[in-house]
């Protein structure tokens, strides 16, 4: 129990012993029954045990606004009970009518300069209606799975308010009421409770799904070839879903499917409420067996029928472009960067030592439709390109909680000039690389706004094989922009016809009459 006292003069004590009370028996919950007895017997002026009332009961004089020293007595009952209801698992009841106890002992408080109180009683009894969690022995294997993903969540989630709820709340309320009688109903259960976070990246991926993310990120898959997003960061459309990039030589490339169109349907089920990874999977399959898409490019439509096959995905393709007559720079490496997998950070070192096997003296690095990947991988190859610097910040509720920065350590390209290439299919990984390379004046960003995911996910394996994919932080640039939904604005624009292959790129810088071409005296230049 609370005490409260000042120098020797106790002004509450609890009960030695107190009466068992009839309302246990009476109440159909389990019930617990605090005794509380205050007993004030002092000879104290006025003014001192006014004082101490109000430092004592300074807790229900915020919560009510009846108890005021000009009301000691006869408003403590309603400002305690006001106070206490703010807890809704609190029934209580106040034995005693204070009021009446007071006005009863009021001819005897009188006494020469003083009060004395004397034999004043205050008993509370308060029942305490409480909320056993099962036992682990009481929990089956399924809630024990929905726990072992509600704590991966609370652990990790960047947002400690989990969108303005009490997660531990949710937690005892799903285990009360939702089913979890089979595998199926707790994957429903689990996909319900990230649902409550309004967070598209918090998801969750049963096994087979949860296997096909790490194979993708390990630089292999068996499927068509295509990076896919949300169309609304592209194109403003609302239905469907948005083409990021094709794998070089993979199915989808060789059927002409380009950045930017939409997928309608996939094998005759619509995408337009489809989330982006169930439509993963279902282009992923079987080797040789074909999925048929629906693709809209432009204003026109047409159906497209893909037989899988395993898709090596190399991250980069590189070529050295000659400019004739070019005093500076007129041997340039051209870097595309398709995806952040395993494999990227060393794709890109063994990128640059081929180009300076041919005199390169610069480089272009493109992350056109480039839609992330690995954050680690993304930090590696923004060391390949800095000596100094911050990278990025990374963030949660309370502010910037981590500094990933360049320390000289990995450097291979710190003092080439550097053009970086972006659009609006540049996201995730690429986005930091982007903004570090630009916040550092390390590059000259060229093209579009990118697309504007500024969160940073990690991947939690459960138990029997399913996965959860967990918003951890947030990141911001070095210059603390925080390009979620906005994007990293580039330092000048690319011309509209500029084409994204490495063949177009070169074409574009040879032929100065050409409507793609740029100055390459100046394309290095801020």
């Amino acid at each position: 129990m609370a005490t409260c006292s000042s120098s020797s003069r106790p002004l509450f004590v609890p009960a030695v012993a107190a009466s068992p009370s009839p309302a246990l028996g009476r109440r159909g919950a389990p019930l617990v029954r605090l005794h509380t007895v205050a007993v004030v017997s002092i000879w104290e002026p006025h003014r001192h045990l006014r004082a101490h009332m109000r430092l004592c009961c300074k807790a229900a004089r915020r919560s009510s606004s009846g108890l005021t020293t000009e009301h000691p007595i006869y408003a403590l009952p309603r400002a305690i009970k006001k106070m206490l209801s703010t807890y809704p698992s609190l029934l209580i009841s106040l034995s005693g009518n204070l009021a009446r106890g007071y006005k009863e002992a009021k001819p005897f408080l009188s006494i020469g300069f003083g009060r004395v109180v004397l034999g004043m009683v205050l008993v509370m009894s308060v029942s305490v209606a409480t909320y056993t969690a099962p036992s682990s022995s009481a929990l089956t294997e399924e809630n024990l799975l929905f726990l072992e993903a509600w704590r991966a969540v609370d652990r990790a989630y960047y947002d400690k308010s989990f969108n303005g709820q009490s997660w531990f709340k949710y937690r005892e309320n799903a285990l009360r009421n939702e089913p979890m009688n089979t595998r199926e109903e707790t994957y429903a259960a689990i996909k319900k409770m990230l649902s409550t976070l309004d967070d598209p990246f918090t998801r969750f991926l049963e096994p087979e799904k949860f296997k096909s993310l790490r194979s993708g990120s390990q630089g292999t898959l068996t499927g068509v070839g295509l990076s896919i997003g949300y169309p609304m960061a592209l194109n403003g459309s609302p239905s469907g879903l948005a083409v990021m990039s094709a794998a070089p030589e993979g199915p989808a490339e060789k059927s002409g499917i380009l950045p930017g169109d939409i997928i309608l349907a996939i094998d005759d089920r619509s995408t337009e409420d489809m989330d982006i990874y169930d439509a993963a999977e279902r282009l992923q399959g079987p080797e040789g067996t074909s999925v048929d898409l629906a693709i809209r490019s432009g204003s026109n439509t047409r159906h497209v029928v893909l037989k899988r096959q395993k898709v090596t995905l190399n991250p980069v393709r590189s070529r050295m472009c000659e400019i004739p007559g070019a005093k500076e720079n007129s041997k340039v490496g051209y870097i595309k960067l398709t995806t952040f997998n395993q494999n990227a950070a060393g794709s890109v070192k063994e990128a640059i030592k081929k180009l300076r096997e041919n005199d390169v003296k610069s480089f272009v690095l493109d992350l056109r439709n480039n839609s992330g990947g690995l954050f680690p991988e993304g930090i590696e190859i923004a060391k390949i390109w800095m000596d100094k610097g911050v990278i990025v910040y990374i963030c949660d509720s309370q502010g910037v909680r981590d500094i990933y920065e360049a320390d000289g350590v990995a450097t291979v390209a710190a003092s080439e000039p550097l053009v970086v290439l972006v659009n609006k299919g540049t996201a995730s990984a690429s986005e930091i690389l982007a903004g570090a390379l630009k916040d550092n004046k390390r590059a000259v960003v060229y093209g579009e706004p990118t697309y504007g995911k500024g969160k940073i996910q990690s991947v939690f394996a459960l138990s029997d094989g399913s996965g959860l994919a967990v918003t951890v932080a947030r990141y911001e640039t070095p210059a603390h922009t925080d390009i979620d939904k906005v994007g990293v604005t580039p330092d000048r624009p690319l011309p509209a016809s500029f084409p994204t292959d490495e063949d177009g790129f070169c074409s574009c810088l040879r032929d100065s009459s050409s409507a793609c071409n740029l100055n390459a005296a100046q394309l290095f230049t801020r």
